[in-house]
């Protein structure tokens, strides 16, 4: 009982299958590495124009709650 499969054969048909596209909000295609990487990125910029501007009124922890709830709607939905 020889089972050999044909690699060139199978690599052919894998290549000819499309890659799953991911239809997020974000305007580009991504993975998940990019989307954490951009949640990350908006997390630090959000939090340095909310020391810089809205520190004294409003608490750092609606800033930390907020940022987490955007990056986690980023790397789900983006």
């Amino acid at each position: 009982m020889d089972k050999t499969v044909d690699l060139d054969a199978a690599d052919e048909e894998a290549s000819t299958k499309p890659p799953a596209v991911r239809h997020g909000f974000l305007p580009i295609t991504t993975n998940w590495f990019d989307r954490l990487f951009i949640g990350i990125y908006l997390f630090v910029a959000l939090e340095l124009l909310w020391m810089r501007f809205l520190e004294q009124a409003v608490p750092l922890t609606v800033c930390h709650v907020i940022a987490i709830a955007l990056g986690a709607l980023i790397v789900w939905k983006g």
